[in-house]
């Protein structure tokens, strides 16, 4: 039996206890200001992000982790016993990740590694990292894990709420400008994940309304089905968070334990603070 080590990045969020329990390695997305670089998570969290954003008044950049990075954790792995990895990374819409992993996984003849694209982000990413930790834990074959994480992929739907355009606006994804209209008007953006990237998805006035609004794509695309897991993710708003859930549960038929993690910098750059999301899997 082959023992699968399992690697991410840290594009996943998955809360870092968490991973530890399920024996998963998340190699840190790089932020950048200028020369000055932070590997998420390990040297940066939003706290320090943000108050630098808006010190700066611009945003920082990210980058993929290098092929080195990978190829000390795929070391790493194997150095502890692994005979096979199996590397889960952010969709390759929206970063050059899964290919820097690719790159250092040609480093190690020999050695069965599979690089996998999720086509997801975040918790829904997260989330096939779990199903295929679970298949590797219970003595899987490799293939079984692949097919687990792409099995729930299928089944997981996010949707989240921005409170501001002003990082996006910083980003230059829309105008300042019109996102100084939008705060005018109270608009708040509806996030979704979208042929592997992350989607403005629509546009509604007042906070309220977005969150009901999210609440009510999460009923449509549940279709009626069970809510096997679900996660509640935020930037820099835990408190909203926790009132975002209660209005989940007074609307939907909710698991009765519902995770809730911060979106580490490496994603939480590119939506700003104060995004609230929700995301879910359903019964097969």
């Amino acid at each position: 039996m082959s023992r699968i080590a399992i690697i991410t990045d840290t594009d996943s969020s998955l809360p870092l206890e968490l991973a530890k329990k399920h024996g998963i390695v998340q190699v840190p997305i790089i932020i950048q200001f200028g020369d000055e670089s932070f590997r998420d998570v390990e040297a940066i969290d939003n706290e320090t992000l943000f108050t630098r954003i808006d010190k700066d008044g611009k945003l920082p950049t990210t980058a993929a982790p290098s092929p080195g990075q990978f190829a000390e954790s795929f070391k790493a792995a194997f150095a502890s016993g692994a005979d096979e990895i199996l590397c889960l990374n952010i969709s390759s819409e929206m970063s050059a990740t899964y290919t820097s992993a690719r790159q250092a996984a040609e480093m190690f003849d020999g050695k069965r590694i599979e690089v996998m694209d999720t086509r997801s982000l975040c918790i829904g990413q997260g989330y096939m990292v779990l199903a295929a930790a679970d298949v590797a834990a219970r003595g899987g074959s490799m293939e079984e894990a692949i097919k687990a994480g792409e099995e729930i992929r299928e089944r997981t739907y996010l949707f989240g709420a921005l409170t501001t355009l002003k990082y996006i606006a910083m980003s230059g994804r829309v105008s300042s400008l019109a996102a100084g209209m939008a705060g005018l008007l109270d608009i708040k953006p509806i996030l979704s994940l979208q042929n592997g990237k992350l989607s403005l998805l629509e546009k509604v006035r007042t906070q309220g309304k977005s969150w009901t609004r999210a609440i009510e794509l999460c009923d449509e695309k549940r279709a009626g089905r069970k809510i096997e897991k679900m996660a509640i993710v935020n930037v820099k708003c835990p408190d909203s968070a926790r009132l975002f859930e209660t209005q989940i549960r007074a609307a939907l038929p909710c698991p009765d334990e519902i995770l809730h993690t911060d979106v580490n910098p490496g994603l939480s750059v590119h939506t700003g603070a104060g995004m609230v999301a929700v995301a879910f899997t359903t019964a097969e």
